[in-house]
């Protein structure tokens, strides 16, 4: 560990409480506790916009162990507010490694606590659900920390789209391939790289940005990235969408899943404790195969029979402001929706993130699937 490590302690908002050592910035932090299964892949965990506003527990027990470097990043600064874990190590033993863990957290200005019995933490919001709580050094009291706790705003309801969007558009990529429009929510660096690598000419647009100003760029499809927050609390960008779709191809991806689902009249739910790791397997029901994916979200869309979970591995249908639309990927741990596809207008979802950042590598072939239909549409 870092050389700072003094007593420290996570409270939640129903008041459990676990010891451990404070080992990263000074201070404390609040926010939504959540965990993820990871067993590599701290720091693209931190650093995706996804986890803001959240506290990562990390279930795998050594976190810290090969260090940190520019090339994991996936935005520019951490987006976690903490970080929860069993056993911290400040290790820079892999080849790329340019820092140590708790040196990087502590100087990017993150909390982070060791010694947590994670397993039980993990179990308790597995029964009770992701909740408000916080990471307090010893010298704050009990109950300062539980007013601090129950300060904090609730995810549901959370606008923070507009705090991890860039203030103005940028541009990827070169050459004569498709021109995607990104309405950028919170989108990883890694899913940039991916569609640039296959040609694509990315434009990323902040996400207060209109149809009109996104269809006046003529891209031949629009891209919805991943993000935080809860989508129900983005109807400025539910309108946007909702006007693009059957005028432009459309794709989303985790928090645009969501936003998709919600352009087309679906609604959304807050799952009980999310989706958050790289071991999550989902079934592709055009290919019939079993992916395991890297997943990173809180909120799911409600089934075509008005229930939150699908029973069969069949292609079910909704009926949508804009026609048909079929399932496609099912969530084989909780049969959750994990994709469907608008079947007249061109467009389709994904709830996972196929861009494997970190993660496996099943799901890459969707961003082909993706290019080759905007060629087709």
């Amino acid at each position: 560990m870092a050389a700072r490590a003094e007593p420290g302690y996570v409270l939640l908002e129903d008041g459990t409480r676990f010891d451990g050592q404070v080992c990263g910035a000074e201070g404390h932090a609040v926010g939504e506790v959540v965990f993820t299964t990871g067993m590599s892949g701290y720091q693209e965990s931190v650093t995706d916009p996804s986890f803001a506003g959240q506290l990562i527990t990390f279930t795998y027990p050594h976190i810290g162990n090969y260090g940190v470097s520019s090339g994991a990043m996936e935005s520019e600064r951490p987006w976690a507010r903490a970080a929860i874990m069993r056993e911290a190590r400040n290790s820079e033993d892999a080849p790329s490694a340019e820092r140590g863990w708790l040196d990087w957290l502590t100087d990017c200005g993150v909390q982070a606590i060791s010694g947590i019995d994670t397993r039980t933490l993990v179990c308790h919001i597995r029964e009770a659900g992701a909740m408000r709580g916080g990471v307090f050094p010893a010298s704050i009291g009990q109950r300062e920390a539980k007013a601090l706790v129950d300060s904090e705003p609730p995810m549901a309801g959370a606008d923070l789209a507009r705090l991890v969007t860039p203030a103005q558009a940028s541009e990827h990529g070169s050459g004569d391939g498709p021109r995607i429009a990104v309405l950028d929510t919170g989108i990883k660096a890694s899913m940039v790289r991916e569609l640039v690598a296959r040609g694509a000419r990315v434009t990323l647009h902040p996400c207060t940005s209109s149809a009109a100003e996104l269809l006046a760029t003529d891209p031949d499809a629009v891209f919805l990235s991943n993000g935080p927050g809860d989508p129900a609390a983005l109807d400025y960008i539910v309108e946007t969408v909702r006007s693009i779709v059957g005028k432009k191809p459309v794709w989303g991806i985790c928090l645009g899943h969501q936003l998709l689902c919600r352009a087309v009249g679906l609604e959304t739910f807050k799952l009980p404790f999310g989706h958050r790791g790289a071991n999550h397997p989902v079934r592709d029901l055009q290919t019939g195969k079993v992916e395991i994916t890297s997943q990173n979200h809180g909120f799911a869309a409600i089934g075509p029979d008005g229930g939150r979970t699908i029973e069969t591995d069949e292609p079910v249908r909704w009926e949508t402001d804009f026609g048909a639309a079929a399932l496609s990927h099912v969530n084989l741990y909780d049969r959750t929706v994990e994709g469907l596809e608008l079947l007249d207008v061109p467009g389709g979802t994904v709830q996972y993130h196929p861009e494997a950042g970190p993660g496996p590598h099943d799901s890459l072939y969707l961003f082909d699937r993706f290019l080759t239909r905007i060629a087709a549409a």
